[in-house]
């Protein structure tokens, strides 16, 4: 078996549409890929798995010159596509046995961020992560990168794919869809932001209905995209109370995207990295890497149990090599004076707050005032329905186009004081407001404040009435996603969240029944 101390971990990725393979020792020593290009339409799964066998023994070749030197051999073993994943795992295995080296198993999500945190030099970020099939939003703690956000329906660089196909641009049709918005002017789209959670069909269906000329169409399906990804992102940055963002995955190569969301960062105070182009798409450094690291840290993989597994959630890896817990709320609660959330500014008074939706320099001018206008009018509206329902909220004192004057609410965020005699009434009070027909739209622990033995709600700006199941459903996920991501024990604080909600809401069952549904959508790959 070779020397592990002056060894190299050979790396295989073969997920979807790229096959590559890569050497890491100290640092990248060697890099090829033979990317498929489908003829037509999008990846077919059995023509993309024809294409790595066929093109698997060149690829391999062009980087393994010196085998003795090879002291593990990594693969991406899911999620992806299962046809390709299956012709990587064989040749993996077959290398594994040749060489007389360890297997290991690498989870394609995570080795997106490890290259990511290793390229730029980051530590502890929010990590957008976009690509073809992934849109998350994800922060580290406790051992695991929990998820704080995701797509709920398809993939951000899919969605692209999807509108570029109905217009006969060529695949991947992301960067075809920036050569074109940049000769264009935004035109209004559906903007779906539902909590940390998004949505790209609906904006991706009313795009391709579009009569405007193309490079309007583009324009607007950029902005309007990337927007709810970067808000989405700064959300989960305000909430988690972290100050490093990291953009990695094949989308993040747009230049827009980086711009939006530098911008953001730079107005928070945050910093903002992207890696170089070379590790944002999918490609075997990032295997070898994330492999090399596991293998530091004696995480192998035997042959028995090296299936694939096309459906490997990120939330599911251990991050054995990182020593420390990962930090959230860091900087502890506000005690008074100006607060930043991450849609307003909140000034807190002796008696009252006053809320003023800023404008998001990253957000073209005409989304940016659309998005003030309409939530302002509606969080307004919807607290005082709720209120006249019985569910505790601030008081409304005064409104303006932007600004909401109203009470406050002296007490403990919930994510402060997080224990399930709190997570139940929680519960309760989320209960009442399905029962009055509002979905909240943002059920984090940093928009419910315990008082008095209560817990009011408040921040209704993505808020909505609705007396559909699916609704209620995705306003739960938003709460159970939230508290998976940010602590420890949730699965006891989720069954007295349900607890409390049960009792006062009589359609619970269904409700819960649907979030469960919504859940497994995220799984999807």
């Amino acid at each position: 078996m070779p020397d592990i101390e002056d060894g190299l971990v050979l790396g295989l990725e073969g997920t979807a549409w790229n096959l590559s393979a890569a050497l890491f020792g100290e640092d990248l020593v060697a890099l090829h890929s033979a990317p498929y290009t489908p003829p037509k339409g999008g990846i077919h799964p059995r023509e993309a798995a024809q294409h790595h066998a066929s093109m698997m023994k060149d690829v391999i070749s062009r980087v393994l010159t010196e085998p003795a030197k090879i002291r593990a051999v990594a693969f991406s073993r899911g999620p992806g596509l299962g046809p390709a994943l299956r012709t990587v795992a064989t040749a993996a295995r077959a290398l594994s046995i040749a060489l007389d080296v360890p297997l290991i198993g690498v989870n394609h999500c995570v080795a997106h961020i490890e290259i990511g945190r290793w390229a730029t030099g980051f530590d502890d970020p929010i990590v957008l992560y976009a690509s073809g099939a992934n849109t998350q939003v994800l922060g580290f703690l406790g051992g695991r990168y929990r998820i704080f956000g995701e797509t709920l329906d398809i993939g951000l660089g899919n969605a692209l794919d999807k509108f570029a196909r109905s217009h006969d641009l060529p695949h991947p049709g992301g960067p075809a869809i920036e050569r074109l918005a940049r000769k264009g002017e935004y035109i209004e789209l559906p903007y779906t932001v539902k909590g940390m959670d998004l949505a790209f069909s609906g904006l991706v269906s009313a795009a391709r209905e579009s009569t405007a000329p193309l490079e309007d169409v583009c324009a607007g399906l950029q902005e309007t995209a990337f927007a709810m990804c970067v808000e989405v992102t700064e959300r989960a940055l305000a909430h988690a109370g972290k100050y490093e963002v990291l953009l990695v995955g094949g989308v993040g190569a747009n230049a827009r995207l980086q711009e939006m969301l530098g911008v953001m960062c730079e107005d928070r105070g945050a910093s903002f990295a992207v890696p170089e182009r070379m590790y944002l798409g999918d490609n075997g450094a990032m295997i070898a890497y994330t492999g090399k690291v596991m293998l530091d840290h004696g995480v192998t993989l035997p042959l028995e149990e090296s299936q694939i597994r096309p459906g490997y959630r990120v939330d599911e890896v251990a991050i054995t090599w990182r020593a420390e817990p990962g930090d959230m709320f860091a900087a502890g609660p506000h005690e008074g004076g100006v607060a930043r959330g991450a849609e307003a500014v909140v000034e807190i008074r002796d008696e009252d707050v006053v809320k003023r939706r800023a404008s998001k320099r990253y957000r073209n001018p005409a989304l940016d005032r659309r998005l003030i206008t309409e939530r302002t009018r509606a969080e307004a509206r919807l607290i005082a329905t709720a209120r006249r329902a019985g569910v505790p909220t601030p008081v409304i004192r005064d409104i303006t186009a932007d600004t909401i004057v109203m009470e406050r609410v002296a007490g403990d965020l919930l994510k402060y004081v997080m224990t399930p005699e709190n997570a139940g009434l929680a519960g309760e009070v989320v209960g009442r407001l399905h029962d009055a027909g509002i979905v909240h739209g943002d059920l984090t622990t940093s928009n419910m404040v315990i008082r008095d033995g209560q817990c009011v709600l408040i921040d209704f700006g993505l808020a909505s009435t609705s007396p559909e199941v699916e609704a209620r459903g995705v306003d739960l996920h938003v709460f159970f996603q939230t508290l998976a991501s940010t602590t420890g024990n949730s699965d006891e604080l989720r069954e007295a969240f349900i607890e409390g909600y049960a009792g006062a809401f009589p359609g619970a069952d269904e409700v819960l029944s649907r979030e469960h549904e919504v859940e497994l959508r995220g799984r999807y790959l």
